[in-house]
């Protein structure tokens, strides 16, 4: 019998574990991948390219300045690697006629404007200017007025899910060049078709990642192997102090007996059953929608689980170097391409590759939509190929090497549900606790960030129900002063005309 039994090993669950191994427990993790740790952290099998071998991942990862749990997770067992901090983003504008290149992310990063003004820094770039025209500067009021309603709002901390309201129906005044630039920023960080993302997902996200504070948009890139570098250090780790990790054990449904948790578990030795005096549910999604439909029938009918999406990745090799870009940017307009990483300034063995061959390697993701991905690998590759080469013409002729990656659905659409419907860490299952990016909490994280700090909130119920020391999280840095001061105004002036409709309605009674 184990202490707690931990379902999934991606990010959410090796932050559980970790921190209730720390604490002296001896947690099980089930994790039902045969091969690896991390959920879409995770590593992949090596590909051969030439005499060089590169392993394949999920897709490149940003570690942003807000995730502050996780760094501070890994550093304080030694574990951060050295980051590679990101220096320029580039947004490439395809149209019929033309396809612009206009470098926009250490615009908003360094801005001398303070938020939510500091957007403006773009108008000072003169590719941004030529790109949107005189005859789209009026429509800047729409785009000024979602953009402060995002600063009068928090959809986490309010509990406002907002339903019915998409990004797509929101923007769909918006001028073309700006509609495209902040659609393809919502579709780079939230990874699905505008129609698709909530308004309360799109707004939660912008507030985390840039409205509030200029140095929300500063990040890095991990190193290496990527995912493998923060993924099999945690595992080693866990393992160190007690905990155990068990591959290839994808668990099917699990009961409460008495004062006990049954889980059922498939592996390659068949089925199986284990005991557990407390669970951590901390899979993608999908996965425990399906493990507590499995588990509990009815019960569970109510209940909102957040979209899970799938993606496919495209890595090609040329045997030359594009001419001087930045390493990274978003595809916006005619493409099925969505973003794009020049593996060869990121990653060390992309790196030396590099070096001894003066050759480039690119990443790009493609997030749907559902028919996009549908279309057959030669379709896919002929179409991305196609792409990158029309807005890197200097790469014609140069390509020596391509590999489609297809993801299976366990990357979370962002989306606030009402709390009744939307399981959060501490759910109506005694000593069933979730973790995950998917779970419901008014903290303002995402992806990484969010697994993991919801991933030490689970380990802290468990603790507490054991009469243990809990951990204490890191705050997040507040909103810069003057968009926390609008922030106030519009609050309180909300409230207000709450106050007012409340007043006029018991007049009328």
């Amino acid at each position: 019998m184990s202490d707690v039994i931990i379902i999934g090993g991606g990010v959410a669950g090796l932050s559980a574990a970790l921190h209730l191994a720390e604490r002296g427990l001896k947690p099980l993790v089930l994790e039902a991948d045969e091969k690896y740790l991390g959920g879409r952290l995770r590593g992949g099998d090596m590909l051969q390219v030439g005499e060089y071998n590169f392993r394949l991942e999920h897709g490149v990862h940003g570690i942003w300045s807000q995730y502050r749990n996780l760094q501070a997770m890994l550093a304080r067992h030694n574990l951060r690697p050295v980051f590679v901090p990101a220096q320029e983003e580039e947004w490439i504008y395809r149209t019929y006629k033309n396809t612009w290149h206009i470098p926009v992310g250490s615009a908003m990063r360094r801005s001398f404007i303070p938020p939510p003004f500091h957007y403006l820094q773009l108008f000072f770039r003169p590719y941004f200017l030529a790109v949107l025209g005189l005859n789209e500067l009026p429509a800047l009021f729409s785009v000024w007025a979602g953009l402060i309603m995002a600063v009068g709002i928090d959809p986490l901390a309010e509990n406002q899910p907002m339903e019915g309201m998409t990004l797509g129906s929101m923007t769909r005044s918006w001028s073309p060049a700006l509609k495209s630039f902040f659609l393809g920023l919502a579709r780079n960080g939230l990874s699905s078709h505008p129609d698709e993302v909530s308004i309360s997902g799109f707004i939660s996200f912008l507030r985390f990642y840039t409205l509030l504070r200029r140095d929300a948009w500063m990040f890095s890139y991990l190193p290496d192997d990527g995912g493998t570098s923060i993924t099999e250090p945690l595992g080693e780790r866990i393992k160190n102090l007690g905990g155990e990790i068990q591959l290839g054990s994808r668990v099917t449904r699990i009961k409460k007996e008495e004062r006990d948790w049954l889980v059922t578990r498939e592996s390659t030795s068949g089925e199986e059953t284990l005991r557990a005096s407390q669970i951590i549910l901390a899979t993608d999604s999908n996965s425990a929608q399906k493990i507590l439909r499995a588990s509990f029938g009815g019960e569970v009918e109510n209940l909102l689980f957040p979209r899970s999406l799938s993606n496919a990745i495209v890595r090609l090799w040329f045997d030359t170097k594009p001419n001087k870009m930045p390493e990274a940017g978003i595809f916006t307009g005619d493409s099925i391409l969505h973003n794009f990483f020049w593996l060869d300034r990121l990653y060390n063995p992309y790196r030396r590759w590099s070096r001894e061959t003066g050759g480039s390697a690119l990443e790009a993701h493609i997030y749907g939509p559902d028919e996009t991905l549908a279309l057959p690998e030669a379709t896919l590759l002929a179409k991305s190929i196609s792409e990158v080469q029309q807005t890197f013409p200097e790469l014609r002729g140069h390509l020596i090497k391509q590999h489609l990656q297809r993801n299976a659905e366990i990357h979370t659409l962002p989306q606030v549900f009402a709390k009744e419907k939307h399981l959060g860490v501490e759910t109506q299952w005694e000593n069933l606790f979730c973790a995950g990016d998917w779970v419901r909490d008014e903290m303002p994280s995402f992806f990484l960030e969010r697994a993991c700090a919801t991933g030490i909130k689970a380990a802290n119920a468990a603790l507490e129900k054991r009469g243990m020391e809990t951990w204490k999280l890191i705050e997040y840095l507040p909103p810069e002063p003057l968009v926390a001061w609008i922030q106030k105004l519009m609050v309180k002036g909300r409230k207000a005309r709450v106050e007012r409709r409340k007043k006029k309605g018991k007049e009328w009674m």
